[in-house]
């Protein structure tokens, strides 16, 4: 071989090296803390497949709107979903990734998880300050059997914008008017009592520390922090256990609409297995691309996890969002995320 075509193969060997280095992208993400457990999960082996890493910070649902809303993260996750009028004003798009459960967690000596049972007005009542003991009456009734202290009741709740929260506090305001009229339904509300701790993981590390404490949080925290997490009874009035059945039953309520931006809302679902405190979790995008190759990476990895992802969804007690749901998603992409030529990214 001449030297000059030694030279020419050395280039195209250099060309098609940058070429690989130049596909390998790491997406950016910011909010909800609620699904950070399998989104960390589905990164490692999407990384392990692709070579394409995922930075996501766990910084709550308000966080990672107002990241999205400033263009300084590819993609932004709230619980909250966002109203059409909301995304529209934002230009922004937005489509549901994984269903879960926020459930109750108490620290209790003697208490199995599971063995306590709470109602929605017991829990609000509970928040909202009027029951301080935990053998008080009204958690007597509900609890016959099960040997409860006379003890203070520690509350424990979000000091960030959260998506949790707003599941959390939707709830609340769905079976307790007094609750309703009072602090309300949001990502952030003004608590009536108790301590505030930041993220899924603060509040477990306060429930975790105090004696008496109660406070909510993802599923998958409390399963992996090993906490107490109490029953519910649902809107069938049947006292349930957060799984992925239960949290499923609540999820085959969903009625996912392209034209509405995919919102919904999963809390108090009826069905005698329904877990009332279920939610789904989001994704957020801009509608027009500044670094349209980002947006398709990001896609990418969206796309390899509902394809993907269900089993370690399973793993962790996720739900994964069903295959019919994840096709409407997917050919909505292609109408609309685009660069600012107006050319579909995916």
């Amino acid at each position: 071989m001449s030297l000059s075509r030694i030279a020419k193969s050395l280039v195209v060997a250099a060309a098609v090296g940058l070429s690989g280095m130049a596909q390998a992208i790491d997406i950016t993400g910011a909010g909800a803390t609620f699904p950070y457990p399998i989104y960390a999960k589905w990164a490692e082996a999407y990384k392990a497949s692709s070579g394409n890493g995922l930075n996501y910070q766990s910084i709550g649902s308000g966080g990672g709107i107002k990241q999205i809303k400033a263009k300084t993260v590819d993609f932004g996750a709230s619980d909250k979903p966002l109203t059409k009028e909301e995304l529209d004003k934002d230009n922004l798009v937005q489509w549901p990734m994984i269903i879960g459960g926020v459930v109750p967690v108490v620290h209790l000596e003697g208490i199995k998880p599971g063995a306590l049972k709470l109602t929605g007005a017991v829990l609000a009542n509970i928040y909202l300050g009027k029951i301080k003991k935990w053998n008080d009456a009204a958690i007597v009734e509900i609890n016959k059997g099960l040997t409860l202290p006379n003890q203070d009741i520690v509350v424990v709740a979000r000091s960030d914008g959260s998506g949790t929260t707003f599941v959390f506090t939707n709830y609340l305001s769905k079976v307790s008017s007094d609750w309703k009229a009072g602090p309300g339904s949001d990502t952030s509300v003004k608590w009536p009592v108790g301590i505030n701790g930041k993220g899924n993981e603060g509040v477990a590390s306060y429930v975790t520390q105090q004696a008496g404490a109660i406070g909510y949080v993802e599923y998958a925290y409390a399963l992996q922090n090993k906490m107490t997490y109490a029953q519910m009874k649902n809107k069938d009035g049947q006292f349930v256990g957060p799984d992925d059945k239960t949290f499923g039953a609540a999820a085959a309520n969903g009625s996912w609409k392209a034209e509405l931006g995919f919102y919904e809302i999963l809390t108090d679902e009826p069905g005698k297995d329904s877990w009332p405190i279920t939610g789904a979790s989001f994704i957020l995008m801009q509608k027009v691309q500044d670094k349209p190759e980002n947006a398709k990476a990001a896609l990418n990895f969206f796309e390899w996890a509902y394809k993907n992802g269900s089993k370690s969804a399973l793993e962790l007690d996720y739900i994964p969002m069903p295959a019919a749901v994840t096709a409407l998603v997917i050919n909505s992409w292609k109408s609309q995320i685009k660069d600012a030529a107006g050319k579909p990214v995916y």
